[in-house]
């Protein structure tokens, strides 16, 4: 697969409500040895992103300032360090700076990148990526 320079993400732009969020491009996120890239197919919003788009949450200086922590789709990079994942494998994870979160209509494209040692399990074949994000 080849992967594009730019993803599509959903940016909070200002404190506020729903409106507040909306579509950007982003550069790709590269893995770092320890992490993977995973093509989102399903992303989860949490009480914390809902918090930091009303601006009552404050982004640590480490992490991504995209809502959408936990996600669901493919393994489509890995770093120097993976050995547990490869490219095609189906996980849902923690995304571990929220570099990429939610996908943006069918044609567009996100991207995150997770550890892939705690925080990313495979996906069972019968799993949908909806339900991988709830638990099963």
């Amino acid at each position: 697969m080849t992967l594009p320079n730019k993803m599509r993400a959903v940016e909070i732009v200002k404190p506020g409500g729903p409106d507040a969020l909306v579509p950007g491009e982003r550069a790709l996120p590269t893995p770092k040895p320890n992490e993977v890239l995973i093509k989102v197919a399903a992303a989860g919003v949490n009480r914390p992103d809902v918090l930091q788009r009303q601006g009552l949450y404050a982004v640590p200086p480490d992490a991504s300032d995209l809502p959408g922590l936990e996600i669901a789709g493919e393994v489509v990079a890995c770093g120097a360090k993976v050995t547990r994942w490869k490219p095609g494998d189906k996980v849902c994870a923690l995304a571990a700076d929220a570099d990429a979160r939610a996908q943006l209509g069918a044609n567009a494209r996100a991207f995150a990148r997770a550890t892939y040692d705690l925080k990313t399990i495979c996906l069972p074949r019968q799993l949908a990526w909806v339900k991988a994000l709830a638990g099963g």
